[in-house]
C-alpha cells in the first residue's frame, strides 16, 4: 500500500504519495538555499477527489507544507517526478568535477 501525504500549496490541498511529498519539500528547500528555481509536475488527488496534474514552481519563495494523513486514498504514481527530483537533488549536493577539454586551447591554433 502506498502511503499518502497531504500537501498544502497556495490555497490548494492535495494528496500525493509519500516519496513525492517528501522530495517536493526537500527539493524546494535545497533550491531556496541555492537561490535557484525549477518546475516539477506531479499527479495528485485534489480536494474534490479527482486526479489532477499539478505544476509546482519551486524557489526561495516557495511556501509548501507536507503532513501525514490517515487517508486510504490511492494517489497516482509519480515515479518520473520522484526520479527527476532525486537526480536534481543529487546533482546539487554532489556536483560533477570540472573536466578539462581533450586538448588545451592555444592562440597558435587559430588561423589568421
Amino acid at each position: 500500500m502506498v502511503r499518502v501525504k497531504h500537501i498544502s500549496f497556495a490555497d490548494k490541498t492535495l494528496f500525493v504519495d509519500d516519496a513525492a511529498a517528501d522530495l517536493l519539500v526537500e527539493y524546494a528547500a535545497l533550491l531556496g538555499a541555492e537561490n535557484s528555481a525549477d518546475a516539477v509536475r506531479v499527479y495528485a488527488i485534489g480536494q474534490d477527489g479527482n486526479e489532477v496534474e499539478v505544476n509546482f514552481v519551486l524557489n526561495a519563495a516557495t511556501n509548501l507544507a507536507s503532513e501525514s494523513t490517515n487517508s486510504s486514498a490511492q494517489p497516482p504514481s509519480n515515479d518520473q517526478a520522484v526520479e527527476y527530483m532525486r537526480a536534481k537533488i543529487d546533482a546539487i549536493r554532489h556536483p560533477r568535477a570540472a573536466e578539462a577539454e581533450d586538448a588545451p586551447y592555444s592562440v597558435d591554433d587559430e588561423a589568421y
